[in-house]
């Protein structure tokens, strides 16, 4: 057996090959939506995997203002933030938030599955989320796909 066959190749800024991918979210579920897009940001879907490397994808969601929330979601999902000021605790259901801002709620479901250091800072760069279907990023030709065909 030969062991130099079996070493373990570590990607490094230089050998990380980006691509850019077009996830289109209209009729998505939140969740399902952000779980497949954290884990193209991730880089978890290449065999060049490697945990201390930004070696995701450079990911762009058009029509986030169309996604979908199961059961009573839209009035009962409370988003709470703090000002940090005594008595400074705020909230906003989901519904006040879409109609506020809605690339929003995606962009937060994502970061919060995304690791939370420097380097989940850097992979969250890499996320473009739009509410219509323009975006700014024909230049560089993405990639579509459809989540829901990948296992």
């Amino acid at each position: 057996m030969n062991t130099l066959s079996y070493k373990t190749v570590s990607a490094n800024k230089n050998t990380v090959n980006k691509e850019w991918v077009l996830i289109d979210a209209e009729n998505q579920v939140l969740g399902r939506l952000a779980s497949a897009a954290a884990i193209l940001l991730r880089g978890k879907h290449k065999p060049s995997f490697t945990p201390h490397v930004d070696c995701g994808d450079n990911v762009i969601i058009i029509n986030a203002d169309k996604i979908r929330l199961t059961g009573n979601k839209w009035d009962n999902k409370v988003y709470i933030r703090h000002s940090g000021y005594p008595g400074g605790q705020r909230s906003t259901t989901a519904r006040e938030m879409m109609t506020k801002k809605p690339t929003a709620m995606v962009e937060k479901a994502i970061k919060g599955m995304l690791p939370k250091n420097k380097l989940g800072a850097e992979m969250f760069r890499n996320l473009k989320v739009y509410a219509g279907t323009e975006h700014n990023q024909e230049a560089q030709k993405p990639r579509k796909i459809n989540i829901n065909e990948i296992r």
